[in-house]
């Protein structure tokens, strides 16, 4: 069943690491099956009250497949290019 990772940046710590870590992240996606389907842009609230700043939405193949990557060594790696960056993800699994 298909995984989609929902992901929001807010206030950037570093902007020079976390410019490196979006350098970065797809390849780690990529070893487990996964890739970027939306990264950025232009988006609307159309109910509610979330003001994300930067959504990003990421595929995988089974939510398992995710899970994997965000424990991965490869992925683990990078994480410390953004600290003092406040970011949310959400695991959603979906058909």
């Amino acid at each position: 069943m298909t995984a989609l990772l929902i992901g929001n940046v807010g206030v950037i710590g570093d902007e020079r690491r976390m410019a490196e870590y979006r350098a970065k992240v797809l390849r780690t996606l990529e070893l487990f099956g996964g890739g970027f389907m939306i990264r950025g842009g232009e988006f609307e609230a159309l109910e509610g009250d979330w003001k994300p700043t930067h959504l990003s939405v990421m595929a995988f193949p089974t939510a398992d497949h995710a899970r994997r990557w965000y424990a991965s060594p490869e992925y683990r790696a990078i994480v410390p290019l953004r600290d003092g960056t406040h970011m949310d993800l959400i695991l959603v699994e979906g058909e």
